[in-house]
């Protein structure tokens, strides 16, 4: 993959853009990758111990949740570090690592809130059948296809990239190895490359949105014809917490993405970037336990159980010493 490649290294200069905000930029962002970890953690551990929400609803959020976190975990800890490096640096092999890891779990990311969709139709449209037709295999199905596809394309356009020569510079004008900064970098830019990563990225954003609106457009057909306004009011209240993640995710993923860029935009663009690698995943678990009862009370019982746990600690410490 480097054997047309002069550059061994890249520097992640976006940040340099903005210096006198680099020190505030670096505790916004740290307290939200606390505040993710934290959040995300707190849904995967009430889904784990509370035997009410073992639902296939529940495991999808379960794989939606752990995807997030690790998306983060590719971005975010590099950083944290650079906003307070001077030299910024990062080798071509790990440029490509981030950007292989970074669009793979996004891609899980859409397909997952695909399968999120399917599943929520399926409870709708069959209810009496619903366990029987989204059992656990199904589920695991589901999770393992969206990571393969999700990861597949992601292996296409990373190699895409990384099969380009980069010999004019090795400023990247972001603070993580995205697309548009890197082959603006290429010397053999074509237009037989970018329609290869627009179609990989139009598959990835746009085939799964476009699975979503079908489920969506069949369990709208079926809640208007329910008699019961009580039953409508359930159904779309099932609905609406998965709803509000699709349009932010997908809002601020087709803007970034899916958009024609030149070099100019890469400001406008790496703000947006922050938003979306930032903010959604920092808005899902709250958008899920503010709209959703159930994981309310499952959130308490594991803070009910934390507030036991810790003064135990506390005390046996005291004990020891």
């Amino acid at each position: 993959m480097g054997n047309h490649t002069t550059v061994t290294m890249f520097l992640l200069w976006g940040f340099s853009s903005f210096p006198e905000l680099q020190n505030l930029l670096f505790v916004v962002i740290l307290l939200s990758h606390v505040t993710i970890l934290l959040a995300n953690a707190s849904i995967m551990v009430a889904i784990k111990l509370n035997h009410n929400l073992h639902t296939p609803m529940y495991f999808l959020l379960f794989a939606l949740s752990f995807s997030e976190t690790c998306t983060t975990m590719v971005i975010l800890p590099r950083m944290l570090v650079d906003l307070l490096s001077k030299r910024k640096a990062i080798s071509l092999p790990e440029c490509a690592t981030q950007m292989f890891f970074f669009f793979g779990l996004a891609a899980n990311n859409c397909f997952i809130l695909s399968a999120m969709s399917y599943d929520r139709y399926t409870a709708i449209h069959s209810p009496l059948h619903y366990h029987i037709l989204m059992t656990s295999k199904v589920c695991v199905q589901l999770v393992v296809a969206a990571c393969v596809v999700g990861f597949l394309c992601s292996f296409g356009i990373t190699f895409t990239i990384f099969n380009l020569s980069f010999c004019d510079s090795n400023n990247i004008q972001h603070f993580f190895c995205d697309i548009s900064p890197l082959v603006h970098l290429a010397c053999n830019y074509t237009v037989h490359h970018a329609m290869i990563i627009f179609m990989l990225s139009t598959f990835v954003l746009v085939g799964s949105f476009v699975l979503i609106m079908i489920s969506y457009v069949f369990i709208v057909s079926l809640v208007v014809k329910m008699p019961s306004a009580q039953g409508r009011y359930k159904a779309f209240s099932t609905c609406s917490s998965h709803l509000t993640v699709v349009s932010m995710h997908y809002g601020f993923a087709c803007f970034v993405y899916l958009i024609p860029k030149n070099s100019d935009s890469f400001r406008e663009d790496m703000l947006m970037a922050v938003t979306y690698t930032v903010l959604t995943p920092l808005l899902n678990p709250i958008v899920y336990s503010l709209r959703n009862k159930e994981m309310q009370t499952a959130l308490r019982k594991v803070l009910h159980s934390v507030n036991k746990i810790l003064p135990c600690l506390a005390s046996k410490k005291a004990l020891n010493t």
